[in-house]
């Protein structure tokens, strides 16, 4: 009998342009998506995730049933020609469907290998499949592993302490600096993604402080508020310079916001007290001459870009590793999934020797006449064992590894043999 399979099938930034991702992303949620999914005839259990790069379908699938036709409608909709399918939907199956979902929990599938995201938006769409019953034991089991799939690379492996983002680079060389952020005052310049990425990022690193400076104010008011810091006006930027400890700016301004000739007097003011400045923006927000100050230090993009470049050749080293890591897992799922197939042949073939046994005993007892208890059970004993060496050597057949490699085929084998008919499924 043909056994339930496992279906990934999906969208990504790899074969899906970022156009069409937008019209298949679920803008309304989850909830009315799985309860569409779990709908559809043949589908035993549904997961769904959805991202800015990926949306993807994971379902344990009844034997002997195709849903291609009816994941295409489910993804695209009307929405996309229908020449176009092929080139954008990819279709795993069992042990690829278990390495993708393995390579994405790990992100080794992410735009930029080693992002910490991607985990946490499998575990908040597992909570909503969960929390619908639309997963069942196979795909609780195949879920929660990829998580712990994750958690294995992460702590076996550098893939994601390497900074590859600038904003975050910007970050991780304050603290390369100073070694603790956590007394540490900055000041963020501009109010924009970059900006908000550096505050996210120091937030986490603890900062003391986040004063923000933006032309306008309302911007870096609503950014401070996000972040428990204190907004200020541009124009304040260099009395701000007087308190902190780090300054990371990335306006969007035409030219130079900050000279050389303007934090000379600041530095009197600090006592020479050391103070870094990172510039991310594109053109450049500070005077390149602040370097010639004494105790003033400079960092622009260029400098970051190439912390960054090294950083993903550093990660896509460690990747390698990871591989490995979900190469040795997917074998072990797969191990344990294709022992599954066997079970119920276990359990069926195990129950019909002991009724058999006990159909048996019940009928000869009682025609022998003067048995104590103890000679009664001494019989039972008996057959019991007779029973149990008879099926040794199938049951050991069953439970080989070498019996894993066609173990539906070799299970309706023995239901064959034994008589063991598929209502004992």
């Amino acid at each position: 009998m043909p056994a339930e399979r496992i279906l990934l099938a999906g969208v990504n930034h790899k074969s899906t342009p970022l156009q069409i991702r937008e019209l298949l992303a679920l803008t309304d949620g989850y909830e009315e998506a799985l309860k569409r999914l779990a709908g559809i005839p043949g589908c035993r259990e549904c997961y769904l995730l959805s991202t800015c790069n990926r949306v993807e379908i994971l379902l344990i699938v009844e034997p002997g049933v195709r849903l291609e036709d009816e994941l295409v409608r489910f993804l695209f909709a009307g929405r996309v020609s229908a020449g176009k399918f092929n080139e954008y939907m990819y279709l795993y199956y069992d042990e690829e469907a278990v390495n993708h979902l393995f390579m994405v929990a790990a992100s080794l599938d992410s735009m930029i290998i080693g992002e910490a995201q991607i985990l946490g938006q499998l575990k908040e769409a597992y909570r909503y499949a969960s929390r619908l019953h639309c997963t069942g034991p196979l795909l609780n089991r195949l879920l929660h592993k990829s998580f712990s799939v994750a958690k294995r690379v992460r702590s076996e492996t550098g893939i994601g302490s390497s900074a590859v983002s600038i904003s975050y680079a910007a970050v991780q060389l304050a603290k390369k600096i100073f070694g603790s952020l956590q007394d540490k005052k900055v000041l963020l310049v501009g109010a924009g993604e970059m900006a908000e990425l550096a505050a996210e990022h120091l937030l986490g690193q603890g900062v003391d402080e986040v004063v923000v400076a933006n032309r306008t104010l309302s911007r870096a008011v609503d950014l401070a508020e996000r972040f428990n810091g204190k907004a200020v006006s541009l124009a304040e930027l260099v009395l701000q310079l007087e308190r902190v400890d780090i300054m990371i700016s990335s306006t969007g301004a035409s030219g130079i916001i900050l000279k050389k000739e303007d934090v000379r007097p600041v530095m009197r003011l600090r006592r020479n007290k050391p103070l870094f400045l990172i510039d991310i923006a594109v053109p450049r927000d500070l005077d390149p001459e602040l370097n010639d100050l004494e105790n003033v230090f400079v960092y622009d993009i260029d400098d970051l870009t190439s912390v960054v470049e090294l950083n993903k050749s550093e990660r896509e080293k460690e990747a390698v590793k990871a591989a490995r890591i979900v190469d040795e897992e997917v074998l072990k799922f797969q191990r344990w999934y294709k022992g599954m197939a066997v079970t119920p042949t276990i359990a069926a073939l195990q129950k019909k020797a002991r009724e058999i046994c006990r159909f048996e005993l019940d009928k000869t007892l009682p025609r022998l006449q003067g048995l104590s208890e103890k000679e009664q059970q001494s019989i039972e004993k008996m057959a019991g064992a007779i029973v149990s060496k008879m099926l040794y050597d199938p049951l050991l057949f069953l439970k080989k590894d070498s019996c894993k490699q066609d173990s539906n085929v070799k299970a309706d084998m023995l239901r064959t043999i034994f008589g063991l008919g598929d209502d004992e499924q």
